[in-house]
């Protein structure tokens, strides 16, 4: 191609100067000089033009070739920040995850992890933070290292929750597997705090702090929330066989197999499946449709603080203005939507014609860690009272049983001289003899009342070691609970 161009070119050039041969006869020389110099620069520039249309069409494709991979980029970026809303097994977008995690982190309270053991003396434990700088944004929820900033690492007099921390190989960062008790933090600096038991400690979680097996701990500013979704496998979604999901049947028995009774952790590998009749009614959930458009009136028409008497009022109805929906104050329902209600409320929906069954299932009540915990003190020490009455009423009896004993014993003897004094009083005179009948009869009446009295006795020394045995496991099998 550039040869034909250099062809025309030469043409050109020989018909410029043919044209400039037969003009000059009537061109003066200031005209014919001007006309050259013009042709000759002007295929002189044809070079650089060349040079400069060349380079414009090689950056002009490598801006297709940019602005195609900004598309695929911005498209990439948007799919990972926001996710594919035409594919559900896509997962959730980053913001939908940072959303999640920052409202978890609201929920959970601040938390302090990888504290080390120092020193325990006195009542009193100390813990400290290893500062080490790995560049990585802090999680929301989560204190920063306390090298970053000269306040002290947990506020003094905060009552907080320590757990004892367990390396696994599949995590990066131990996981809080073990409650070490209610501690209230008496001393703090920018890496280290110094905590005490705000009541007694079990005798498992003293062990552990003694003996040194809760070497790595974890501070909770509030007890952590139980959830369903923690115990879903990862990638499972909802089914007709399972509202929720797989339950991850290794994870619940990694995690809770070993410290809970055979039934609850059948609750949680059962979380979301199909009910059954034996299910109590806190746990029963029924899916419904609705089959006409129905609302439901959820604000109530009385508006107060929720400090004047609690935030909803006796029929279930918002009061508290932050609760409220708002908009008429009621939810909607459309035709054909399904819902999964509490038994009780999708009952009377199916009563009222508004919904028909579709199916029933069983969701674990959760667990309010807090009350729980209190509940297990409360009654340990009122099974250590009942203990300890027992111990003193099996002390009382025993007591009882040696004296009944020595009577029984004492009485034996009297027996056995009456009937010697028997044998040499025999020759005695009629009175003597009706004397001594008289006594045998009462001595016999005696014995009598005693044996039966034995028996008495042994039969509730029996039933107070029932007892006993059954307050001692009750006893460790809430301490195995804990």
């Amino acid at each position: 191609m550039k040869f034909v161009i250099l062809g025309l070119l030469v043409v050109l050039l020989i018909g410029f100067f043919v044209m400039v041969w037969k003009a000059a006869s009537g061109w003066r020389w200031f005209q014919i000089v001007p006309v050259c110099i013009t042709m000759i620069l002007a295929v002189l520039f044809l070079f650089p033009t060349a040079g400069v249309l060349k380079s414009r069409a090689a950056w002009h494709q490598v801006r297709e070739k940019l602005e195609k991979q900004f598309a695929e980029v911005e498209a990439e970026h948007r799919l990972i920040s926001r996710g594919d809303p035409t594919d559900p097994t896509g997962g959730d977008g980053v913001r939908q995850l940072s959303q999640r995690l920052s409202k978890l982190g609201i929920e959970a309270g601040r938390r302090w992890r990888n504290l080390q053991m120092k020193n325990v003396a006195d009542n009193q434990i100390t813990l400290v933070q290893l500062v080490e700088d790995t560049g990585v944004a802090g999680v929301p929820g989560e204190e920063p290292a306390a090298a970053v900033d000269p306040a002290p690492m947990i506020p003094v007099d905060l009552v907080v929750y320590g757990f004892g921390e367990t390396p696994r190989p599949d995590v990066p960062t131990p996981i809080p597997t073990f409650f070490l008790g209610e501690f209230r933090v008496t001393a703090s600096t920018p890496n280290q705090i110094v905590i005490t038991p705000t009541g007694p400690l079990e005798p498992a979680q003293l062990q552990a702090i003694g003996s040194g097996q809760a070497r790595s701990w974890s501070i909770y500013e509030l007890l952590p929330l139980d959830g369903h979704t923690p115990f879903i496998a990862e990638g499972s979604v909802p089914s007709d066989d399972n509202w929720l999901g797989r339950v991850d049947e290794e994870l619940v028995k990694s995690i809770i197999g070993k410290t809970v009774s055979p039934e609850t952790l059948k609750n949680y590998l059962r979380d979301g499946s199909r009910a059954t009749q034996d299910d109590p009614p806190l746990s029963r959930w029924t899916k419904v449709e609705f089959i006409k458009n129905h609302s439901i009136e959820v604000d109530s028409p009385e508006q107060r603080g929720a400090l004047e008497g609690g935030f909803f009022d006796g029929t279930g109805r918002a009061v508290d203005a932050r609760l409220q929906r708002g908009d008429g104050g009621s939810v909607k329902f459309k035709k054909g939507d399904i819902y999964l209600f509490k038994e009780d409320a999708a009952d009377v929906l199916i009563d009222e014609g508004a919904a028909k069954l579709i199916d029933r299932y069983y969701i674990r009540p959760l667990n309010d860690y807090r009350f729980i915990l209190r509940h297990i003190r409360l009654r340990l020490a009122e099974l250590e009272n009942r203990k300890a009455e027992l111990t003193q009423a099996e002390t009382v009896l025993k007591e009882a049983i040696d004296k009944s004993n020595g009577m029984l014993v004492a009485n034996q003897g009297i027996k056995v001289r009456l009937e010697q004094d028997l044998k040499q009083f025999e020759v005695e005179s009629k009175a003597i003899s009706e004397y001594a009948a008289e006594t045998d009869a009462t001595v016999k009446a005696m014995r009598q009342e005693m044996q039966r009295l034995h028996r008495e006795n042994l039969q509730l020394e029996q039933q107070l070691n029932r007892i006993h045995r059954r307050v001692e496991q009750n006893v460790n099998v809430l301490t195995t609970v804990q």
